[in-house]
């Protein structure tokens, strides 16, 4: 079985362009071998990140997904400085 590994990138600011680059990164990822967990991609499909309690849903699902994964892929946006 393929690896799993959790990309984690940011998603607030520009949604539409970090959703983008986080697509990107998981195709790296299968390019590389890896099967990529992007939760914040497919949450977001059907959480609102501006409700407080859906988001702390889809972060506390997106913590049981890392669970699973021995590898964790950090993209960092352009400037460098980690979202919150």
């Amino acid at each position: 079985m393929k690896e799993l590994v959790y990309i984690c990138s940011p998603l607030r600011g520009d949604v539409l362009e970090n959703q983008q680059r986080a697509r990107g990164f998981c195709k790296l990822a299968l390019q590389a071998g890896y099967i990529p967990i992007a939760p914040h991609i497919y949450f977001t499909q059907f959480l609102d990140d501006d409700s407080p309690e859906e988001r702390a849903q889809g972060i506390e699902a997106g913590l049981e997904l890392l669970k699973l994964c021995r590898k964790m892929w950090v993209f960092l946006p352009p400037g460098g400085k980690p979202s919150q």
